[in-house]
C-alpha cells in the first residue's frame, strides 16, 4: 500500500513539475552575432587590435633575430670550437627564453593583453547582458541562452525563440 502512495506522489509532482515548464518560456541569442553587429563592439575591438599590433610586431621581431641567429650559428658550427658552440647555443637559449617571457607577460591568461581585453569589453558585455535581460523581462522569458557558430550552450532552438535581432535592435536604438 506504501509504494502505492509514493508512486502517485511521485506521478502528482511530475505532472505539477511538468505543467509548470510547459508554461515556461525559453529564448536564444547569438553573442557573436550581436557583438559583430553593434557599433561599441566594434570600437572596443579596434582598440584591442590596436593595442595588440605592437606586442605582435615585437614578436615577430624577435622571433626573426632568434631565427637569424640559429641560421648563423648553422652555417658557422663547423668552424667553431665546443666554447663558441656553447656561447652561441646560450645565446639563442636565452634569446627564446626571453621570447617566452614575453608572450607569458603580454598573451598569458594574466598578460597585459588580457587585463586590457577585459578592461574595454566589460562594459559592453554588461550592456549586452542589461539588453538581454530586460527583453526577457518584458516578454516574459524564463530562461535565455546563448548559441554562437563556435559554442553552442543549445542544441536546437526553434527560429521564433531567436532573441538575437531584438537585442542588436535594443542597443542600436539605445531604448
Amino acid at each position: 500500500m506504501n509504494k502505492f502512495f509514493i508512486s502517485l506522489l511521485v506521478a502528482g509532482i511530475v505532472l505539477i513539475g511538468g505543467s509548470a515548464v510547459a508554461q515556461q518560456k525559453i529564448g536564444f541569442v547569438n553573442s557573436s552575432k550581436i557583438f559583430q553587429e553593434i557599433p561599441e563592439a566594434k570600437e572596443a575591438q579596434k582598440k584591442l587590435e590596436a593595442i595588440a599590433k605592437p606586442i605582435q610586431d615585437e614578436i615577430e621581431k624577435r622571433e626573426k633575430a632568434i631565427q637569424e641567429k640559429l641560421d648563423e650559428y648553422k652555417k658557422k658550427e663547423s668552424l667553431m670550437n665546443d666554447a663558441a658552440k656553447k656561447t652561441a647555443q646560450q645565446e639563442i637559449y636565452d634569446m627564446d627564453q626571453k621570447l617566452r617571457e614575453y608572450k607569458l607577460e603580454k598573451l598569458g591568461n594574466d598578460g597585459e593583453l588580457a587585463k586590457k581585453q577585459d578592461q574595454i569589453l566589460n562594459p559592453v558585455k554588461e550592456k549586452i547582458l542589461k539588453a538581454i535581460e530586460k527583453i526577457a523581462k518584458e516578454q516574459k522569458y524564463s530562461f535565455v541562452f546563448d548559441q554562437t557558430e563556435t559554442v553552442r550552450v543549445m542544441l536546437y532552438g526553434e527560429a521564433s525563440a531567436d532573441l538575437t535581432y531584438k537585442v542588436i535592435d535594443r542597443l542600436k536604438t539605445g531604448k
